[in-house]
């Protein structure tokens, strides 16, 4: 399927999955070539019928990787395939490098989608692209060794930290737990992160847009949350129990403390000066019904 791909592009994404696919479809609406990548010949298949332009590789095989054209814009999205076999460790940062390395002088920008895992603060401090990072989890970590490779590489970047993202089909495991009444592992005074999808794809694009090199974003809305409030509004939408927290059972993401605050400033003054859900209580009720 690669044989009719030109020898430069207007976009490129490398992880056409729950977020990448969202901004391919922007772009094509914007007119533009869109190539995307995937180690599935039936997600392939797929995405051609999209109008988009898919190549098959793999950033773990240098060999596969040398049929990608050159682009204005290269959008590193990938995530790990847990039935891959593959690590996050080995996908994040030898795919990334091996990434890196074929688009040296093949790219006007890359744009790295990162995670505010990168922040080490869990006792509800505010954060910010200037806010020192620890992270003490292993994820964390990762990110934040990828960042600083496409800090190094010799390619402008913009480097996205998301928060959370949530949207449609994107809740479906909490959903059935609020359904079904079940207990409420972790901390229900914490903090919670979160932007919905619609507004990571806005920042990407607006990113795109602006003439900006070598920068970091924040990207969340506009008001972190409690988890307690996040879970009585999902309930009550749902038309649910309310929830019940249990400190006995084990938080399945490792959270601890009160998290973190994260602040979206830059990303109002620079890219975004409006979301379309600033927060979940706009953006949560179309999340359920998508």
């Amino acid at each position: 399927m690669s044989s009719q791909i030109q020898t430069k592009v207007d976009r490129l994404i490398v992880g056409c999955g729950y977020l990448g696919l969202r901004v391919a479809r922007r772009w094509l609406e914007q007119g533009l070539n869109v190539v995307v990548t995937t180690r599935s010949q039936d997600k392939a298949a797929r995405f051609q019928k999209l109008g988009l332009q898919p190549i098959v590789c793999d950033v773990l095989d240098v060999a596969s990787l040398r049929q990608l054209p050159e682009s204005e814009i290269v959008l590193h999205a990938v995530a790990v395939d847990r039935a891959s076999g593959q690590s996050m460790r080995s996908v994040y940062l030898e795919g990334l490098q091996n990434l890196l390395t074929i688009f040296e002088g093949r790219c006007h920008r890359y744009f790295y989608v990162s995670s505010t895992g990168v922040y080490g603060q869990v006792a509800g401090e505010e954060v910010t692209e200037q806010s020192v990072c620890k992270p003490t989890r292993e994820n964390g970590q990762i990110c934040l060794e990828a960042e600083n490779l496409v800090r190094a590489a010799k390619i402008d970047s913009l480097i996205f930290r998301l928060a959370g993202i949530y949207g449609p089909d994107r809740l479906i495991a909490r959903i059935n737990q609020r359904k079904e009444a079940l207990p409420v592992p972790g901390n229900p005074d914490a903090w919670l992160n979160l932007v919905h999808v619609a507004d990571c794809v806005a920042a990407i694009v607006a990113g795109s847009e602006a003439d900006l090199r070598n920068e970091t974003f924040l990207v969340s809305d506009d008001q972190p949350i409690r988890r307690r409030e996040y879970y009585s509004l999902l309930a009550e939408l749902l038309q649910a129990p309310p929830p019940v927290f249990s400190s006995e059972l084990k938080d399945p993401k490792g959270e601890r403390g009160a998290g973190k605050r994260c602040n979206n400033s830059k990303l109002h003054k620079t890219l975004l000066q409006g979301l379309q859900y600033p927060t979940i209580i706009q953006g949560l009720p179309d999340a359920i019904s998508g």
